[in-house]
């Protein structure tokens, strides 16, 4: 298991099938220790699992409550390469973390953003405002999960566009995560990836400082490495220089991004 919370420069690691990038800072106005937490999970010769937790609490608390569910989650593999199993030992690591976050970080949570990639398909898993997006390589997205919040909401129904959503007073309040007695899963159906398609899973650190478009412009084509750096330094450019009309929030920034490339 590789497991970040900490990289100056994207690393890039070699996969099955193609080949993930990973970057995680903390945040960068605020001098505090790093509450996100990455990990590429191995779960057979054809599957490996991509985490990205996001802590919460502002304490170290919240990086805590991020590598548990991270340790939880690895600590059920290897299993039997088998679909079904596989997809219940995620759950039950995910389950297995909550209680203990529950037992020994009750002032804190974690979001959960987990993608199990097998052979050529890919299957979503995720609890709070931690985001999956898949996208081709001519731009079109694939896959974009809801944040559960009460933002993300109102953005599917239509009440919010995303410029509101990003200006939103509220959009640091979220309704699940790992932590929470009433925490709930969210499960996506298996997705096909084409030949280059790009998954990128990330902490709000990305999402709260560049709209979905400059997301997608940066990573459906190009070295996978060298777009994720480039996301990296335009999220952390807008946390530290706030533009009128840009999204800025400073905070811990994770992002962990595969392309499918056999």
């Amino acid at each position: 298991m590789l497991f970040e919370a900490d990289l100056e420069e994207p690393r890039v690691l070699p996969l099955p099938c193609g080949a993930a990038a990973i970057f995680s800072r903390p945040n960068p106005v605020f001098e505090k220790p790093n509450q996100d937490a990455a990990a590429v999970i191995p779960a057979g010769p054809d599957d490996v699992i991509l985490v990205v937790a996001d802590g919460m609490g502002g304490t170290r608390q919240g990086g805590a409550a991020a590598a548990t569910v991270i340790r939880q989650i690895a600590g059920k593999f290897p299993v039997e390469p088998d679909e079904l199993l596989v997809r219940t030992a995620i759950l039950n690591g995910i389950e297995e973390a909550n209680q203990k976050v529950l037992a020994e970080f009750p002032s804190s949570g974690t979001t959960l953003a987990a993608v199990e990639i097998k052979n050529h398909t890919i299957r979503p898993y995720h609890v709070g405002d931690s985001v999956i997006i898949v996208v081709g390589q001519r731009g079109k997205l694939k896959l974009q999960t809801i944040s559960h919040s009460p933002v993300g909401f109102a953005m599917e129904a239509g009440l919010l566009d995303e410029k509101e959503a990003l200006q939103h007073d509220e959009r640091h309040i979220i309704s699940n995560a790992v932590g929470l007695a009433e925490m709930r899963i969210e499960l996506g159906a298996p997705l096909e990836l084409a030949r280059h398609d790009t998954v990128l899973l990330a902490s709000d650190g990305l999402t709260d400082n560049l709209r979905l478009e400059e997301i997608v412009d940066h990573i459906r084509t190009g070295p996978l490495q060298k777009g994720l750096a480039e996301l990296a330094t335009l999220a952390r450019k807008r946390m530290n220089d706030p533009a009128p009309g840009k999204p800025s929030k400073p905070d811990d920034l994770t992002i962990l991004a595969y392309r499918r490339e056999g």
